[in-house]
């Protein structure tokens, strides 16, 4: 999901210096949201992890 806000940022840039700004801010919103998504779903994830605990094997 990371590589999905890698590559809108790029696209962001490259729109930003070739003059696009629409694409550009829009890239660049769209990056934030994954972005933004991806942390909520590592949060999520760790506090699973830590409520669950570790078994034993």
């Amino acid at each position: 999901m990371l590589s999905w806000v890698v590559t809108f940022l790029i696209i962001a840039l490259i729109a930003g210096v070739l003059g696009f700004g629409g694409v550009a801010g829009a890239s660049i919103e769209i990056a934030k949201i994954i972005f933004f998504i991806a942390v909520v779903l590592f949060l999520v994830s760790a506090v699973v992890g830590l409520a669950r605990g570790r078994t034993r094997v």
